[in-house]
């Protein structure tokens, strides 16, 4: 079974959340117009969509640098001790600071990977004294500075 089956997507949800995802404020009858199915259908599906968690947000992706954020690093962190609790309180740490953008528990020489924006380099310093240097159970990091955002998407690839 494939995985969109399993999550009870059919190929005319798949087309919806297609041109969903690219725009959000696109009427229903247009999608509709788009996939072959009334307004009223593709707003029930949307509905349905929402509520079983498939659209988690509808937001307004903002450019960081417009709003005074150009500084985007790639952290890498590595942990001393990598107990559930340990790994729990370093998410809730990552989950309450304004300046991590992205946090990935991942495999590999790292434990977690960030993306952190920043005003200017001496804003992530004091991110980085505050969350990272200030934590006795982070054992490294390594920052890597972004020279220029080359792809910055939150659309999925949707068959």
């Amino acid at each position: 079974m494939h995985d969109n089956d399993r999550a009870g997507l059919d190929a005319f949800d798949r087309k919806i959340l297609a041109l969903w995802q690219g725009n959000t404020r696109l009427p229903a009858k247009t999608i509709g117009d788009e996939v072959g199915l009334s307004a009223a259908a593709v707003q029930r599906r949307l509905k349905r969509l929402r509520d079983e968690g498939v659209i988690q947000a509808e937001v307004a992706q903002l450019d960081p640098e417009a709003m005074g954020l150009p500084v985007t690093c790639i952290v890498n962190v590595d942990l001393d001790r990598e107990r559930s609790v340990d790994l729990d309180r370093f998410r809730r740490k990552m989950l309450a600071s304004a300046e991590v953008q992205q946090c990935y528990y991942v495999t590999g020489q790292s434990d977690f990977v960030l993306i952190v924006l920043a005003a200017d380099m001496a804003a992530y310093e004091a991110f980085t004294r505050r969350a990272l240097l200030d934590d006795a159970n982070v054992k490294s990091f390594v920052t890597h500075v972004v020279m220029s955002r080359v792809k910055a998407s939150c659309l999925l690839a949707i068959e």
